[in-house]
């Protein structure tokens, strides 16, 4: 199957940064930088540095007060932002053609060189807090980080990317200049340039962007994990938690499955397809019996969700608390019926369209790209699978499916959730 997409120019220079860029016929440029630094990698005792750090980044640098970048950005009609996971961080800005040259370098300067004064720290801090205080207010948010408590037992997966109040709350600003002299090093860095220039062009701007900074401050002695962890054995048993959130017009039951993530990428391919089987659209397996047929279920879906070291198999349903059980007892009946009967050659078929149509659709813009390319390079250490990601679904048969879901996913051994309004 051929894309839409041509193959981008990577370069990585002498201090490790990794350039990706691309000419796109679209008057916009986007550049992306991404880190391999996320909530995953902080000790107990700095959870949510990363994201607290992402903060701190925009309030200004030896060359940029606080918010002039900002300032800078919206003369122009340009835009920033920035989002924190547990596997990485990324800091993007999308500007027009001409505006580029001029915009690149001023990200890359609060990306590489935030002052993290004492003053904006203190009041930058009251934000976070009152992010996390919206957040456990959130009954999906909350609901969320009960089922994740359950799937992880021990893997930092299991904490919340923003962080406890009480750990944030102790957090210095010093302890977050050595965070990120220590971490924001050009070795953990890619940075990606889509848009209408040439690539020389792109690769010369961005280059020039980072040897014109003073560089961050030398790494200091920092405790961080410094192993690479293994992933948890999966569930043996049916590991079971009931909560009560009053809140809730109705009851959520979540599922979840230990199953294998991105550092063994091949095995995550037939997982996508499984879920998208079982709860992908109104003709998937669960949407079609449990929603559309006997209407047990107000909505269902299944995702595999791919973390670095650990992914998920999670399907969420939102249902009357009566039919809890008959809906878990349905579900487990059709992950038997993966593992011993092949799914049809239309049900394949049907997931190869959506994901060859998802990946066109969604590769459209600079931005999507440079996302796309930052996301791979970045927490997979290869872009090549931001290339080939539909040939890789397209070569997958029902036999390789069968043999995935009886290796992971088992109707006797999982995770399982439910929250009831009383």
């Amino acid at each position: 199957m051929t894309t839409t997409l041509n193959r981008p120019t990577v370069r990585t220079l002498p201090n490790g940064l990794t350039i990706v860029a691309e000419q796109m016929p679209v008057e916009a440029v986007n550049l992306n930088i991404y880190l391999n630094v996320g909530s995953f990698l902080e000790t107990d005792g700095i959870n949510g540095m990363a994201h607290f750090l992402e903060h701190m980044v925009f309030k200004g640098t030896s060359r940029l007060a606080a918010g002039e970048f900002e300032r800078l950005v919206e003369e122009r009609g340009a835009v920033t932002n920035a989002a924190t996971s547990q596997d990485y961080t990324h800091y993007y800005i999308t500007t027009a053609p001409k505006d580029f040259a001029a915009l690149a370098p001023l990200q890359i300067d609060v990306v590489t060189n935030p002052r993290i004064p004492e003053d904006d720290f203190a009041r930058e801090k009251l934000v976070v807090l009152e992010e996390i205080r919206r957040s456990q207010d959130n009954s999906s948010r909350r609901i969320y980080q009960q089922a994740i408590e359950v799937a992880f037992a021990k893997l930092a997966y299991r904490r919340p990317v923003l962080g406890p109040e009480a750990v944030i709350e102790g957090i210095t600003a010093q302890q977050m200049r050595f965070f990120h002299a220590t971490h924001y090093q050009p070795t953990s860095m890619t940075a990606v340039a889509v848009g209408n220039l040439p690539v020389e062009e792109l690769i010369d701007i961005v280059t020039d962007g980072f040897a014109s900074q003073s560089g961050s401050m030398p790494a200091m002695e920092f405790v961080g994990k410094k192993s690479q962890p293994t992933p948890e054995p999966a569930f043996n048993r049916i590991v079971r938690r009931e909560y009560i959130d009053p809140s809730l017009q109705q009851a959520r039951l979540i599922m979840v499955w230990r199953v294998p993530g991105l550092m063994h990428l091949s095995e995550t391919y037939p997982l996508d397809i499984l879920a998208a089987i079982l709860g992908s659209g109104r003709t998937s397996r669960l949407v079609k019996e449990l929603r559309e047929e006997r209407q047990l279920v107000n909505n269902v879906s299944v995702s595999n969700m791919s973390n670095r070291i650990q992914g998920l198999f999670y399907l969420s349903a939102q249902l009357p608390s009566e039919n809890i059980a008959e809906v878990e007892q349905i579900i487990t009946q059709h992950i038997f019926q993966l593992q011993h009967t092949l799914a049809t050659e239309s049900e394949i078929s049907r997931i190869r369209r959506q994901v060859a149509n998802r990946y066109i659709f969604g590769t459209e813009t600079p931005s999507d790209r440079a996302d796309l390319y930052g996301y791979y390079r970045s927490v997979v250490g290869d872009l090549s699978p931001a290339l080939n990601y539909p040939q890789q679904i397209q070569a997958l048969d029902a036999k390789t499916l069968q043999l995935a879901a009886r290796q992971y996913l088992s109707p006797n051994a999982y995770g399982i959730i439910t929250v009831k309004p009383e």
